[in-house]
């Protein structure tokens, strides 16, 4: 499945959640199809932290999904994250891992053990019960309702190809991320994320 048509097939279908995206392909191939600037944070420099990121927002605002999106080469730094994960169960949370078998922010240089790396029984061994693996369009069509509609944590792995060029980054540094991402929060949700006094 080709990531561009995998990323505007699921923002087709945003609406109300929170997207958290980790660096590389992930956080660019949604800037490229989307441009939003407000309800989804790039977390630049993420070092596979994204989902725990994502928990500590779930975790937050409970009523409000939250999706995470982080790449296989920042999982493969962390996969300890199942752990957390499967111990925190935060039913608005939803996890997709896009796996591309390659480092996206090192100009896809293979990871190793490539073609055997199986993420979906890795989040199974985990304890996870609600766990997805989606290898093409017609399948992400088929099964999207499924992984992101009913309450419960989920794990949904996205197998894309390679993207095989470089992508524009989101034109924003981290601390004006954090100030229209949190003061988006605060508007929709109205919990409290900077105190007034910084101001």
């Amino acid at each position: 499945m080709k990531l561009r048509e995998c990323f505007e097939y699921i923002a087709g279908r945003w609406k109300s959640e929170l997207v958290i995206l980790s660096a590389g392909n992930c956080s660019e191939m949604w800037w490229e199809v989307t441009r939003d600037s407000e309800r989804a944070f790039y977390l630049e420099a993420s070092m596979s932290l994204a989902s725990m990121f994502g928990a500590g927002i779930a975790l937050g605002v409970p009523r409000t999904p939250v999706w995470v999106f982080s790449g296989d080469g920042a999982f493969c730094m962390n996969p300890g994250m199942l752990m957390v994960e499967r111990q925190m169960n935060l039913p608005n949370l939803k996890h997709f891992l896009v796996s591309n078998r390659c480092y996206g922010s090192t100009y896809e240089a293979r990871l190793p053990n490539a073609s055997a790396n199986d993420y979906a029984s890795m989040a199974r061994a985990m304890g996870i019960e609600r766990v997805y693996r989606i290898d093409s369009l017609d399948a992400l069509q088929r099964d999207f309702a499924s992984a992101v509609a009913q309450p419960g944590h989920v794990f949904t792995v996205l197998e894309v190809e390679p993207v095989g060029k470089k992508l524009e980054e989101p034109p924003m540094d981290g601390p004006e991320m954090k100030y229209r991402f949190g003061r988006y929060i605060e508007r929709m949700t109205g919990v409290r994320i900077f105190d007034g006094s910084l101001f």
